[in-house]
């Protein structure tokens, strides 16, 4: 089945937009603190890498993927900066350094990922299969 390029094309415009909207809500969840364990940067660290590997999963597309990482990426960089008002999402410590580096790691690792789909399927050497053929 041949898929044409405007479902295509549109399956990355949706990519994008739903990598964005896990990108924004990751980096306003990245600095819940729970005591001493940073619980809203491992939550958001999973939930962008469990929609990534979604979108690799089910649209068995690697720039679907691409999209969808720079959708978040995309959106940590946008709203990372000084707003209007002078509220900054994600500030210079620790944790702000961190979350912008495992969103990247975690788009880089998604996409780069091989694909098994097109694993080659072992087969018998044509020599083996004709000397059985003649001993038939």
């Amino acid at each position: 089945m041949r898929v044409s390029w405007l479902s295509r094309v549109l399956s990355w415009v949706a990519a994008a937009l739903v990598g964005g909207v896990y990108g924004v809500a990751g980096t306003i969840a990245h600095s819940v603190m729970w005591g001493p364990v940073p619980i809203g940067l491992i939550v958001a660290a999973i939930a962008c890498a469990a929609i990534l590997v979604a979108v690799r999963a089910l649209t068995h597309d690697r720039a679907a993927a691409v999209a969808a990482g720079l959708g978040m990426i995309g959106m940590l960089v946008l709203i990372s900066g000084v707003g209007p008002g002078g509220s900054v999402v994600v500030p210079d410590s620790l944790s702000g350094q961190i979350w912008t580096y495992v969103v990247a790691g975690i788009v880089l690792l998604v996409v780069a990922w091989p694909s098994f789909a097109r694993v080659p399927v072992r087969t018998e050497a044509p020599a083996a299969q004709e000397s059985e053929a003649r001993e038939s």
